[in-house]
């Protein structure tokens, strides 16, 4: 056999048996999947996520299904099962992600959720009520017309506008998102 016929021979057995084998992420550049991934978790550590559980977010996130076990958010991560463990305790505490049992087996599988941050920010508003019943206690015991009371009034009428706002925007948001989903349903049919 000719050095020629043995490199293609070779291509041959390293390529995909079956077309229908061959999925999105095989055709992605892993090493362009992995800075985005470290790209989007720096931000969230800038904004205030424990860099570990950003990391794990933005791995799953950048996943076609969603879905992951500990042992692969380790192998693409490079990480300890432990690292991975602590993030995933972290991220199911604040919803991000979920843990569900693979079928058949005790391993857990994590999911991120399409609408994880219409849920994180619909959590939001049940901190800002708790946040403006402390902040009312607290005007009336600093008192409405001193200038720590105008103050913390005015962080209470902030709120109060944010969360007022935050429902009608929630609301709109589930509008277009149905929306472009009918859309990627059309699309694809």
């Amino acid at each position: 056999m000719s050095e020629q016929q043995q490199q293609s021979a070779d291509r041959t057995e390293d390529a995909p048996q079956d077309l229908g084998d061959v999925t999105p992420e095989d055709k992605r550049d892993d090493e362009a999947v992995s800075q985005f991934v470290e790209r989007f978790a720096a931000q969230l550590v800038e904004a205030g996520m424990q860099r570990m559980s950003a990391r794990v977010f933005a791995c799953l996130l950048a996943s076609d299904s969603g879905v992951l076990t500990s042992a692969e958010l380790g192998e693409r991560l490079q990480v300890s099962p432990a690292a991975v463990s602590g993030a995933i305790r972290y991220l199911s505490q604040v919803d991000m992600v979920s843990r569900e049992r693979e079928p058949g087996s005790r391993r857990d599988r994590y999911r991120v959720h399409s609408d994880q941050w219409y849920e994180a920010m619909a959590r939001r508003d049940n901190i800002l009520t708790r946040w403006e019943g402390t902040l009312r206690e607290g005007v009336e015991s600093l008192g409405e017309d001193s200038p720590a009371g105008r103050r913390m009034s005015e962080t209470l009428v902030f709120f109060e506008f944010l969360q007022a706002e935050l429902a009608g925007l929630l609301q709109r948001w589930r509008e277009h998102r149905d929306q472009m989903r009918a859309e990627y349903d059309d699309a694809a049919r």
